[in-house]
């Protein structure tokens, strides 16, 4: 594929999505108040008709047919309503339509070939209009109606006034592509209400070569009267990638035939005695504003510039701390070093400001979890989301959205009582309620995923691990927080039976690992009777981490400062020797074991003794240990580079190594990955 076509279809991948989710939401709010507003369905209509168009134009054959049905299906409900008796089915459809839509679309991500057989649900949907049609028709029969109203697309037979007297000229984003499509699924927009206009140039849906003429002068579209006029300009607003418009009143005694301007910029000088009025879209309308201060970018793009910046970041480092200037007294160069690692943090900043997201993209996707579970399960629930503006960075953002989703289905399934009548036993709202909530807490990000449903019987899960072998220490050792911990590990349900959603043993082991693999942290808290919380904690980037830098011997270590609890040094009286663990230190009224850095990977060094050292009290969900270092160099924010690919062959990251970082003289500092390093650890 070459690139104009792999831009063109990154390009459609990209609108596609986002129209597809903002009919799932269009859906969700609609079922909620039981009706279709007008602006709902006129909504629905424009998404698949502008997806319709430009899956044709990609040769998207299935998931054109789909979405032209639908469209038919809304043309129809737009002009005659919605019989009252088949409001429920008619969501349902649509959902299920919207669902075939994501299925394609997945395929295409893929590089999947398309499923072609959607004949039978086609047949579903044009059964499902000409029900709605007979029934239309049946009471007009009763109220002795002449005929239906006619659609506008009649008046497309309509001739066209020879009188345009007013023209506006729109100029589409630099660089969005494909112009000659993107007026055609415009001037379409504008013909679904009025016939009666012209525009230039007129090929445009069959002639690619427009692409270059619109974007240099502009697309044309004329009007006769005021309220066509009017009318284009709110659809011209509310459409994508559109940068600016022009306004022009033509005089009557000077008819433009814009036909012959084959070779001429649109402009004022075109026409007589007019007036011209320009339009920023950015600036003018504030919904417009928010749509088109945004572009799209290739996510790897972002991942180059992140890595430039990041060498840019070591390389001023190693420059302003080069061993040949520290005896030098260059009170010019110390100021320009410090001017140089202001703009440095600038545009670092910038650079990771530009990856950040809002969650609310993976929380939104979880009201159809929500919706379709409670319909399967005769669940009577609802989802509030907080903090859905939180920011995260992108890769951390697609990494999250599976986890949530086994977080939310464990709610709907385990953890909410199984009727309203359940609940009102209990004291508690008939309908239950499943929370999303994401916070920041400085460096990091809080997502928690809560229910007050029945909460979680400790013992029955205490019991389960034993049964299943699963425990490590005698049962009275285990705290109330240890026991719920264990709900992560693999193979672990408290399911009896294997239903749909749950009861295999996976999914809890699967969200633990996806979180841990972007550097987070899950916690599960519980009060029996009143639900349960899902706590991740995770970094807020993984391209950069604050870390605390320590020494082992001639080696330098990095430790993320979210796993640090306390650093100190150790008196002897406070260790114990445990004959399977060895040594541990008492802190809090807890035995921790201790893992020595230069003994875990055989390094040389002069600081063995364990009270001459520091110790660093690490946590990581479930494991909480003590690291013996040499001593602490000091907090740095480090870019953080992956591991070359061929080390994989020898189990590098099961060895507690989460990548590595230059530092600022050019060594190379161990970043250490917590969770792993215990794992690592042989006891």
């Amino acid at each position: 594929m070459d690139n104009s076509m792999e831009n063109m279809l990154d390009m459609y991948l990209f609108e596609t999505n986002t129209l597809i989710e903002q009919l799932d939401e269009i859906l969700l709010n609609a079922e909620k108040a039981e009706s279709f507003t007008d602006d709902d369905i006129n909504e629905i209509f424009r998404i698949m008709h502008t997806i319709k168009g430009s899956s044709a134009m990609m040769q998207f054959s299935s998931l054109m047919n789909i979405a032209h049905r639908i469209e038919d299906l809304f043309f129809f409900i737009r002009e005659n309503g919605i019989p009252e008796k088949h409001r429920l089915a008619l969501f349902d459809l649509m959902f299920r339509s919207n669902d075939k839509l994501k299925s394609q679309i997945s395929k295409i991500e893929n590089d999947e070939p398309l499923n072609d057989n959607i004949d039978d649900f086609i047949q579903e949907v044009n059964t499902f209009l000409e029900i709605f049609k007979g029934d239309i028709e049946n009471q007009e029969s009763d109220s002795e109606s002449s005929s239906l109203p006619v659609s506008n697309e009649n008046n497309d037979t309509q001739n066209q006034s020879d009188s345009n007297k007013h023209s506006i000229t729109i100029f589409f984003d630099e660089g969005s592509g494909m112009e000659n499509l993107r007026a055609f699924m415009l001037i379409t927009s504008i013909k679904e209400c009025y016939s009666d206009f012209s525009y230039y140039p007129e090929n445009v849906e069959t002639d690619s070569s427009t692409s270059e003429y619109i974007s240099e002068h502009g697309f044309k579209i004329s009007f006769s009267n005021d309220k066509s006029l009017d009318d284009a300009i709110a659809i011209i607003k509310s459409s994508l990638n559109i940068r600016t418009y022009e306004v022009s009143e033509i005089a009557e005694d000077k008819t433009e035939d814009i036909k012959e301007e084959k070779a001429a910029v649109p402009s004022v000088n075109n026409t007589a005695n007019t007036s011209k009025q320009k339009v920023n879209t950015n600036t003018n309308n504030e919904s417009a504003h928010k749509k088109q201060s945004l572009i799209s970018v290739n996510l790897s793009k972002l991942d180059k510039l992140m890595d430039i910046v990041g060498e840019i970041v070591i390389t001023e480092s190693m420059v302003t701390s080069s061993p040949e200037l520290q005896d030098i007294k260059l009170d010019n160069f110390t100021k320009s070093a410090r001017q140089l690692r202001k703009l440095t943090d600038e545009l670092q900043d910038t650079v990771m400001s530009i990856r950040m997201v809002p969650v609310s993209g993976a929380f939104q996707k979880m009201n159809r979890i929500v919706r379709d579970m409670g319909q399967s399960l005769g669940k009577n629930a609802k989802l509030t989301i907080i903090g859905a503006d939180t920011e995260v960075d992108k890769t951390i953002v697609d990494s999250i959205g599976d986890p949530i989703m086994h977080m939310v289905r464990n709610s709907m399934d385990h953890g909410l009582e199984s009727s309203e009548s359940e609940r009102t036993a209990l004291g508690k709202d008939p309908q239950g309620e499943i929370t999303l909530m994401a916070e920041h807490t400085g460096s990091e990000v809080l997502i928690s995923i809560s229910d007050d449903g029945k909460g979680i019987n400790t013992e029955k899960v205490l019991s389960k691990a034993k049964e299943n072998q699963l425990l490590v220490k005698p049962e009275n050792e285990y705290t109330k927080k240890e026991i719920l911990q264990l709900l992560l590990l693999p193979g672990f349900s408290t399911k009896d039976q294997v239903t749909e959603y749950s009861g295999r043993g996976v999914g809890m082991d699967v969200v633990k690992k996806n979180i841990e693999k972007v550097g987070g942290v899950v916690t599960i808290s519980s009060e029996e009777g009143q639900g349960t919380c899902t706590t991740f904690k995770i970094p807020l980037t993984l391209a950069i981490v604050d870390g605390m830098e320590v020494s082992v011997g001639s080696s330098i270590f990095t430790i993320p400062i979210m796993n640090i609890r306390q650093s100190f040094k150790v008196s002897p009286e406070e260790i114990v020797y445990d004959v399977d663990r060895g040594a541990m230190i008492r802190k809090m009224d807890n035995y921790y074991p201790i893992i020595r850095i230069h003994e875990l990977y055989q390094l040389e060094t002069n600081i063995t003794d364990i009270t001459d050292g520091i110790m660093i009290w690490v946590e990581s969900g479930d494991k909480s240990y003590c690291l013996f270092v040499d001593e602490l160099k000091g907090e740095q924010q480090v870019v953080v580079k992956p591991l070359p690919s061929y080390l994989n062959q020898f189990n590098i990251k099961n060895s507690g190594i989460a990548g590595c970082t230059i530092l600022g003289d050019g060594n190379i500092s161990i970043i250490l990955d917590i969770s792993n390093l215990y794992d690592a650890a042989v006891f």
